[in-house]
């Protein structure tokens, strides 16, 4: 198997190093020619430009950025052959997924997103999502599959749709609440002595606030902008947050209580029905098995 890495960022590296790792003759791109040398060098790989890359392999994996793509995809489109898969890494769906699908006729297209970062060692016990959106890329989707699971990942199959559901409360909301969070703390004028008497709930805030500052400002802008449902949700935390002040403005600590309490029983009966679908869900799959 011939795979073009389009992307020499973080995350293009890592998926050369794997892909070699698991036996593929990787073919390297970059638009930096003298970084792409160095890394074609460390890596022991081959490297070309975009359009080489995808002429001379059996499968394409698109690393670059959310807001890099479109060129991207439209600079290979002419050289994409038929049936040659090209899959990319975004952490949305459904924007370069019809981008894809706008672009590449030849091609068959699978919108990915590994949800794990450049420090992970392999994808073992890692979540994988594959979103194909008609029979040919579903059936090309299955073998990915496959592949990946026997190498330990948690592979999830959906639509595009789905996924950028799943994602505006997976990583939207929380990177809105982090850097919410980040810029309040910095804004303390003890903030430096809170880290000294930190405890574990705070630790676990500033965990949040910190990681998400620090995150790729392109991965927060185009999560906040291109995620369809992301508004709604970040509102609704908004209203939420309000009406926990409202309680607190009334000084009612008997309503305050009421409402933890109630809190605490829908985040029961949600525990609850989540162990219930995961059983039947592992029961499926070892009745799959043994068929």
């Amino acid at each position: 198997m011939r795979t073009a890495i389009l992307g020499a960022g973080k995350m293009g590296v890592w998926f050369a190093k794997f892909c070699k790792e698991k036996g593929d003759n990787v073919i390297l791109a970059s638009r930096n020619a003298e970084k792409l040398a160095k890394l074609g060098a460390e890596l022991g790989v081959e490297t070309a430009d975009f359009t080489q890359a995808v002429e001379a392999a059996d499968r394409v994996m698109l690393c670059v950025s959310i807001s890099s793509l479109e060129e991207v995809v439209k600079k290979i489109a002419p050289h994409v052959r038929e049936g040659q898969a090209v899959m990319d890494i975004c952490s949305i769906k459904e924007f370069p997924v019809k981008i894809m699908h706008e672009n590449i006729i030849r091609g068959l297209v699978l919108g990915t997103h590994p949800l794990f970062g450049p420090g992970s060692k392999g994808v073992q016990n890692k979540t994988y999502i594959l979103t194909p959106t008609n029979p040919k890329e579903a059936a090309y989707a299955e073998e990915f599959q496959k592949w990946l699971s026997k190498e330990g990942a948690h592979v999830y199959v959906m639509s595009p749709e789905k996924h950028d559901q799943l994602i505006s409360v997976v990583l939207g909301l929380p990177h809105f609440l982090g850097l919410a969070a980040c810029e309040t703390l910095l804004e303390q004028p003890d903030f430096l002595e809170t880290k000294q008497v930190a405890g574990t709930t705070y630790r676990m805030l500033f965990t949040l606030a910190e990681a998400t500052a620090l995150e790729t400002p392109d991965l927060f802008a185009n999560l906040q902008t291109k995620l369809p449902k992301i508004r709604q949700i970040e509102e609704q935390f908004i209203m939420k947050a309000q009406e926990w002040l409202d309680l607190i403005k009334q000084q009612d600590s008997g309503a305050i209580a009421d409402r933890m309490r109630q809190l605490k029983q829908k985040l029961e009966k949600s525990d609850a029905d989540f162990e219930k679908s995961y059983e039947v869900m592992y029961k499926m799959l070892e009745s799959t098995e043994k068929e």
